[in-house]
């Protein structure tokens, strides 16, 4: 399984990255359909494992204005400790403008959940614009480039060597089929049924604005 790195010249033309967060705006080109900013240790700390046993999972929707009173609010009362609710909930409403931003929207859809299974093992395209996703804990999303995919398509698995993941922390711009229709970049969740891994996901969706 091939970790994406800055220096990767195998980098497809449809994917970006950077360890600048100004990378995530490049996935309004039309040609690209994931944005990664490649974090490494600036990416807060995530929760222990023992933090990740007893906490609940978390899915609002709120407008980007509350959002850090509700994100942190909702963690409290899911059982975070409150310095993983200060660190994260900073970071989850910072993404989230980043998202607003890009997309002229003022609500957003968060999930903040503990994956322990295979769900979404399977690689699709997500039916929404655009999605963001970032795994604090264990290992993150993986990917495949166009050439790939459409391998799949015509029913070629891929290899170990074609399968490229997010690193922990690393925040991730996927393309969905309401934007780039056929294009849509495919990803699944790494399968960790059996391994013990647990994983911190988060996923933030655009919400329609209300005066929409």
């Amino acid at each position: 399984m091939a970790t994406l790195l800055l220096s990767d010249t195998t980098l497809p033309d449809h994917v970006r990255a950077s360890d600048r967060p100004s990378i995530l705006s490049s996935v309004l080109m039309p040609q690209v359909t994931l944005a990664i900013w490649n974090r490494g240790d600036t990416a807060p700390a995530a929760p222990s494992l023992e933090v990740l046993a007893t906490i609940d999972d978390i899915c609002l929707t709120a407008p980007v204005s509350t959002l850090s009173a509700s994100v942190r609010a909702a963690m409290t009362e899911a059982g975070y400790p409150a310095a993983v609710v200060d660190a994260l909930g900073t970071d989850i409403a910072m993404l989230a403008d980043q998202l607003a931003r890009l997309l002229d929207r003022d609500a957003v859809s968060v999930r903040l959940e503990v994956v322990e299974t295979d769900a979404c093992r399977r690689f699709h395209a997500d039916y929404v614009s655009l999605r963001l996703i970032c795994t604090y804990a264990g290992t993150g999303t993986q990917w495949l480039d166009d050439r790939s995919a459409a391998l799949l398509r015509d029913g070629v698995a891929p290899g170990e060597a074609a399968i490229r993941h997010l690193g922990p922390g690393d925040v991730g711009l996927f393309k969905g089929r309401e934007w780039a229709g056929d294009r849509a970049i495919i990803h699944r969740s790494p399968p960790i049924a059996d391994t013990g891994e647990r994983r911190l996901l988060l996923v933030i969706d655009p919400a329609p604005n209300a005066s929409r």
